[in-house]
């Protein structure tokens, strides 16, 4: 198959994924600084998903924020603060873990010409901690969902990031874990999805598909052949 641009998807698919028992520990620290119930302070962060994803807060301190106003407790802005740091640096720690094979297989799409973009559902971290991985250079364009104010599957999104490449959908194959929905949400747009499959056992949920799928980004090549 050939294809002009490749669009890849961040969390589970080029770096660690934010879910599971390490997910859990921060959000139950943060919650313990915040002097909340674990679980009381877990189901507003969950609530807090689809604001917090599209730029409705423009940061962490205000989702941690938000949270408190929410249960009705005043906290005072530093304990925020260190609530709030805990987080970033969990999801710093995630985004320079990469693949294995990342590097070499972007550098190798690179040469070849390609055109390459990042679509990712991402908080207003993201594209702050972004610069300081290495993947950053390698990207042509990205789409972060708290700068674009929509999420996957939203056609949206995914759009923004062919009008950026100055491709079409069609000439896209679009590469991801399957969270978010975002394998059909690809494909209604037009682009040729490939689900790669988590290098370790993980925690999130997932869509069927049974389209292309990859256990490592180094068979996406012959795919690209």
């Amino acid at each position: 198959m050939k294809y002009p641009a490749v669009i890849f998807d961040l969390f589970g698919t080029l770096v660690n994924d934010l879910a599971g028992p390490e997910y859990e520990i921060v959000l139950r620290q943060m919650a313990s600084l915040l002097s909340m119930p674990p679980d009381k302070f877990r189901q507003l962060w969950s609530d807090t998903f689809y604001k917090r994803n599209t730029g409705g807060f423009d940061s962490i301190e205000a989702n941690v924020t938000y949270i408190c106003g929410k249960f009705g407790a005043q906290v005072e802005q530093r304990v925020i603060n260190r609530a709030a740091r805990i987080r970033h640096d969990f999801k710093r720690s995630a985004m320079l873990k990469l693949r294995a094979d990342a590097i070499e297989v972007l550098s190798c799409l690179k040469s070849q010409g390609l055109k390459i973009g990042l679509v990712s559902n991402c908080t207003p971290a993201a594209p702050v901690i972004w610069p300081d991985t290495p993947l950053a250079p390698l990207f042509d364009v990205t789409a972060f969902s708290s700068v674009a104010g929509v999420v996957k599957p939203d056609p949206r999104i995914y759009f923004l990031a062919t009008e950026q490449l100055g491709v079409q959908p069609e000439d896209c194959l679009y590469v991801g874990d399957g969270g978010s929905q975002e394998l059909t949400g690809a494909a209604k747009v037009g682009m040729t999805p490939v689900l790669i499959r988590a290098p370790v056992k993980d925690f999130v949920v997932r869509e069927e598909w049974n389209g292309p799928t990859i256990s490592s980004l180094s068979e996406l090549l012959s795919l690209l052949e």
